[in-house]
């Protein structure tokens, strides 16, 4: 991705991109040897940028934000004129990638969820893609990096001799996860959000239909109705609001300039 493709979504940097292109962005940089920081963002990832200026500023720093939702990708068409066809959706770019990589012979490394999901995780991926090298697993430890915590961290996945680093902390630890530790990484992050637990068949992908209408956050929202009715029931108003407010210049959305400082401390 470069700068031309960078597009003002509520104040959020989101790329008008696709499959093909945000694929080879990833590839390119773990052929090259190069850091690069990507994630897929939804209402929720979009909104919690807009709540929070300072994570806002970490996401405008990212090299890639893929719209994960339909109706970000929506607001790209009916903001800035995208033309895009398709979301983004980070579960299917991950087994992309995925495919590249295992064609390739590059070598992943999974960052993050429960030692019980990435259990069922592996075998699942490994069915998918029989060449798939998996160089390294690292469960969460579910609280906040100790001092020098992110440079043992960094050298673990270093050493295992992988290219590319998938986060699955949800969002937006996972997006503050890859922000922090892209400058110690010569190889590219993905936050990939539910991918994990989708992947590792613990999460069910609502019908093509509902993914083709933006309704995948009413599917999810009757999964797990106690922990994301807040989510979607608050946010989704909130960013249709926003959106409505920034396409009739009521509201000037703003980008913060992206962030350069890394956070003194972050979750792990």
């Amino acid at each position: 991705m470069t700068a031309d493709t960078k597009r003002n979504v509520l104040g959020v940097g989101v790329d008008a991109t696709d499959y093909a292109r945000a694929t080879d962005a990833v590839v390119d940089a773990a052929r090259e040897r190069r850091p690069l920081a990507l994630t897929a963002l939804a209402v929720h990832g979009v909104m919690t940028g807009v709540l929070d200026p300072a994570h806002n500023a970490r996401l405008n720093s990212f090299d890639v934000v893929t719209p994960d939702g339909q109706p970000v990708r929506w607001a790209l068409n009916l903001l800035h004129g995208a033309g895009l066809t398709d979301r983004v959706y980070g579960p299917e770019l991950t087994l992309r990638v995925l495919a590249r990589f295992a064609d390739e012979g590059l070598p992943v490394y999974l960052y993050g969820s429960t030692e019980e999901t990435l259990a069922r995780l592996i075998p699942a991926l490994e069915r998918k893609f029989p060449a798939l090298k998996i160089a390294g697993v690292e469960p969460s430890k579910f609280r906040a990096a100790t001092p020098g915590e992110d440079a043992e961290i960094a050298d673990r996945i270093r050493d295992s001799g992988a290219r590319l680093v998938l986060v699955g902390l949800g969002c937006p630890r996972q997006e503050v996860f890859a922000y922090a530790m892209r400058p110690l990484l010569d190889m590219p992050l993905m936050a990939v959000g539910a991918a994990f637990d989708y992947h590792a068949g613990l999460l069910r992908n609502p019908p093509p239909w509902m993914q083709r209408a933006g309704l995948e956050w009413f599917w999810r929202l009757g999964l797990e109705p106690k922990r994301l009715w807040r989510r979607y029931v608050i946010l989704n108003p909130a960013y249709l609001a926003r959106l409505a407010a920034q396409k009739t210049g009521m509201w000037k959305a703003t980008p913060p300039p992206p962030a350069t400082e890394r956070p003194a401390t972050f979750d792990v």
